[in-house]
């Protein structure tokens, strides 16, 4: 380190000799902000997820069981899936910093040029479609609360085809928080009779409901491992994908509203029924997935199962007060091992330690050699 002559040449060695301690101290002081501007990141999305995870679940089951016009589940997936891809092209225009030529030459050949990449998202579109209509016709007929608890059966879902199609394996305590879930759900659809909840709703049955839901958790995990397959096996952005899945949704969606509801859409108009709370679920259903999806990437695992556990909690606590749903002690318990399985699986695999014997002892020496070069060379 030079130092310069004269006083002012003494005062500034003086500062450069005591640099490194305010610079620790400065890094420290950084670190501890950024540790809390994490945990706050953190906290908020904890929030966010509860919120956007029972908040969907309530809105819809609300609207679907108010007395009056009944909207059309059909029309509301297909704006969903509209709002959803419209969102994406936006963000891809703030990326390509508002050039809209750039924009649409990049998608014409993302789209259009590469149709056989294109082509691969039509099996998860088609499954997504048919599980967000599923979705719709489960919470018609199932109480809030027993749907949100059934549809944690995509965790194991989801865990089966990523062994399956993904080669991934699972720790043994994922193993058992699996079977845990299962007992859980198995012991609340056991005790639900459908006659718990008393709503004002006509023509709901508890076997569809249940048949919807498994339906739905079993292509919730089928079409997310295979959306995860083709995301590892491309370059290619998340809201790229979103757009061309997109794109087969809203196609999808309108040939089920038309097989489904076509004459009655044809009578009364895509929009009967359309309230500002038919308008909250499908803005709600539109951009929850794409919030969660950036949300995610300030929380982890564990923070994912907290925010699942407590939205099973606001669910039930809502349908008590807003449906009249009755929790009992079969549900409580089985609502319980839902609960605690899914904060079992979301914890963090631990790397099994490796035997003392295959570590040979030179290695360590090795590790901390350049280290001791360094401060003799410096001495």
């Amino acid at each position: 380190m030079a130092v310069a002559t004269g006083v002012n040449g003494e005062m500034e060695g003086v500062r450069d000799m005591k640099q490194p301690e305010p610079r620790d101290t400065g890094g420290q002081s950084s670190r501890s902000s950024g540790d809390r501007v994490n945990r706050r990141l953190k906290y908020l999305s904890l929030a966010v997820l509860v919120v956007q995870n029972a908040s969907l679940i309530l809105s819809i089951r609300y609207a679907r069981t108010l007395p009056g016009e009944r909207f059309f589940s059909t029309t509301a997936v297909v704006m969903a899936e509209i709002l959803k891809g419209v969102t994406c092209i936006l963000l891809m225009l703030l990326q390509k910093r508002g050039n809209v030529k750039e924009l649409s030459l990049f998608l014409y050949d993302s789209i259009i040029v590469q149709y056989m990449d294109t082509l691969k998202l039509a099996v998860p579109s088609l499954i997504y479609t048919l599980q967000n209509n599923l979705q719709y016709v489960a919470i018609s007929n199932l109480p809030a609360a027993t749907f949100q608890v059934t549809y944690q059966l995509k965790i194991l879902t989801t865990a089966l085809f990523s062994v399956l199609l993904l080669r991934k394996s699972l720790s043994r305590l994922q193993w058992g928080s699996l079977v845990i879930l299962f007992a859980g759900v198995a012991i609340v659809q056991a005790e639900q009779s459908g006659g718990k909840e008393s709503v004002a709703a006509s023509g709901q049955s508890y076997i569809v409901g249940l048949v919807a839901v498994a339906v739905s958790c079993l292509s919730s995990g089928f079409a997310g491992v295979y959306f995860e397959r083709i995301l590892k096996g491309s370059s290619a952005s998340v809201w790229l994908r979103n757009v061309q899945l997109g794109i087969f949704g809203t196609a999808l969606g309108l040939l089920a509203m038309w097989q489904q509801d076509g004459a009655a859409v044809a009578e009364h108009g895509f929009f009967f029924g359309y309230t500002p709370l038919v308008w909250c679920v499908i803005f709600n259903q539109a951009f929850g997935g794409l919030l969660v999806a950036v949300v995610v990437k300030y929380a982890d695992n564990i923070l994912k199962g907290f925010a699942t556990s407590l939205s099973i909690l606001v669910s039930t606590a809502v349908s008590v007060h807003l449906f009249g749903f009755h929790v009992d002690l079969p549900f409580a318990l089985g609502a319980g091992l839902v609960i605690g399985a899914v904060y079992l699986y979301s914890l963090p695999r631990t790397p099994e330690p490796l035997p003392s014997s295959s570590v040979p002892l030179s290695s360590h020496k090795e590790t901390f050699l350049p280290k001791l070069n360094s401060k003799q060379k410096g001495s």
